[in-house]
């Protein structure tokens, strides 16, 4: 019980600061749409951006935060804070030796990288050479953020979630402001957006300083790389970076078959995606950011029921809040983006087009919540390697789907791919848990899902039928348009909710509680 509540006020802290991350990415997306549209500008952009940011989700959020968290935690709890300063001490040496040669190498062969992953720009003039001047501005942007994984790691092991959680917050902020203040500054107005990214990195980072100096963790260079812990947590990671490529090539694939597509098709993807990693921002990835360290004590601790339930009550909390999340997003898809972005040089029909492929990625949301949370159960295992083998798989079918339906269905049909091979990816990682640790038990579960399935097709008809009352296509009546869809949001989750507690779904109140602390606080 104790696990539970740790979990849930952990994910509640994490979730609470995330959310105000994604309200201001919404805002950073609408002035992104608003002064740039969906085009030339913007598909450099974004492709431009997905380099470093993929090599973010690459060497920090993934392998690195996977193998270092359970090793710092061990250490941390059981030798104390001066053994666990010592490898903190190395880890962070050994990184910032990594990530200079990773960031030099990067801006030195940026015009080849950006010729791969934005081949279709090479029909265009000067799209790519555009590209590559912008993925140059933004690439140094990994050093930092790197960094800044290894702290968020020490800091979340320590119990502090809430300012790691914000700091994203500063990179939304940097861009936003950049954007408007700097654009018209600009030849190319886009730039003032690289340069926002930029900025925000530095800021990211400078932020956790002063918290980890206070807890009494003071960095300093230490090289003595065959320390034995370090040692492990490299041996940890090297799946772990193989697993976290072999994901990260499903957007870069995602990214370069889009550029062979219409000119718009990779803002269309973008925006759509932005929105429908939302709840995966503000829920998913608390959740199992929160569960990583509650699981790692308790395999330190062989308590293998406790395991299990902590199993049982993430996998229910990501239902609660997914499946209506994903309904949600499948309905309101047109009227959020007809809102929100419809507007500049963001026109009728680039909202259509994105509110098309929304609808293709909102089945997943439900499939992503699963594995994000069984995924951290091998973590804590120290296992990597599994789910190594089942992203290689998720990776050919996605590659294989995409290029089967990219030809009838054009950006949507890439969307469709994501979700097919996350569909896939939850199951494989789902029975490669069971192989592993025998019987999850999980009956809880989809009894669950059973109630919860029902509660949310009666929402989902109720918002079917409250959305048809305004035409959202049609320029103008944002009072109308933003009364209609908060009411509507409103009154579905309002319906879900008692439909719930009427089929005494279990842990309703507890997701409620989750959502009290990340929605209602801000």
């Amino acid at each position: 019980m104790s696990e539970r509540k740790n979990i849930t006020r952990a994910a509640g802290v994490l979730g609470l600061a995330t959310g105000l991350s994604r309200i201001a990415g919404l805002v950073r997306d609408m002035v992104v749409a608003a002064l740039f549209g969906a085009g030339f500008g913007t598909d450099a952009f974004f492709v431009a951006f997905t380099i470093p940011n993929l090599l973010r989700r690459f060497f920090a959020e993934g392998s690195l935060t996977a193998a270092f968290v359970p090793t710092f935690s061990e250490v941390y709890h059981q030798e104390g804070r001066q053994q666990a300063q010592e490898v903190a001490n190395i880890c962070m040496t050994l990184l910032v030796l990594i990530m200079t040669g990773v960031t030099l190498t990067g801006i030195w062969g940026s015009p080849w990288l950006v010729e791969f992953v934005g081949h279709g720009f090479g029909a265009v003039e000067g799209k790519l050479e555009l590209t590559d001047f912008l993925n140059r501005i933004m690439f140094p942007y990994i050093f930092f953020v790197s960094l800044l994984a290894l702290l968020t790691g020490i800091l979340n092991v320590m119990g502090h979630y809430f300012v790691p959680a914000v700091s994203p917050l500063l990179l939304n902020l940097s861009m936003i402001l950049c954007a408007v203040w700097l654009h018209s500054r600009f030849e190319v107005g886009i730039t003032a957006l690289a340069v926002g990214v930029l900025v925000g990195g530095v800021l990211q980072l400078l932020i956790q300083i002063p918290v980890t100096r206070r807890l009494g963790i003071r960095l300093r260079p230490d090289f003595r790389f065959s320390h034995p812990r370090v040692r492990r947590i490299a041996w940890l990671m090297l799946p772990g970076l193989i697993g976290v490529a072999i994901y990260q090539i499903n957007v870069v694939v995602s990214r370069l078959l889009a550029s062979f597509l219409p000119e718009g098709s990779v803002s269309f993807l973008y925006y759509s995606q932005r929105l429908f990693e939302f709840p995966q921002g503000i829920f998913i990835v608390s959740l199992a950011q929160a569960v990583l360290p509650a699981m790692s004590r308790q395999m330190g601790n062989r308590d293998d029921q406790g395991f299990r339930e902590s199993l049982h009550y993430a996998l229910i909390l990501i239902a609660l809040i997914t499946i209506p999340a994903s309904v949600g997003l499948y309905l309101c898809a047109e009227p959020i983006f007809s809102l929100f972005f419809m507007k500049g040089a963001f026109l009728a029909e680039d909202v259509r087009q994105t509110a098309l492929a929304l609808a293709a990625y909102a089945p997943g949301l439900f499939f992503v919540g699963v594995s994000r949370v069984i995924v951290p159960a091998f973590y804590a295992r120290q296992d990597t390697r599994t789910p190594v083998w089942i992203s290689f798989w998720t990776l050919l079918m996605n590659v294989a789907l995409g290029l089967l339906l990219m030809r009838p269905f054009g950006h949507v049909g890439l969307a469709a791919a994501l979700t097919l091979s996350s569909v896939f990816n939850s199951c494989a990682l789902l029975w490669a848990l069971h192989g592993k640790m025998g019987r999850l038990g999980l009956a809880s579960v989809t009894s669950a899902l059973a109630r919860i399935l029902p509660a949310a097709a009666v929402m989902g008809a109720a918002v079917w039928v409250l959305l048809r009352l305004v035409p959202w296509l049609e320029p103008g009546r944002i009072w109308l348009k933003g009364s209609v869809l908060g009411g509507t949001i409103g009154v579905g989750c309002l319906i879900f909710a008692l439909g719930c507690m009427l089929l005494r779904v279990p842990y309703t109140e507890q997701a409620l509680s989750l959502i009290k602390r990340k929605v209602l606080k801000r």
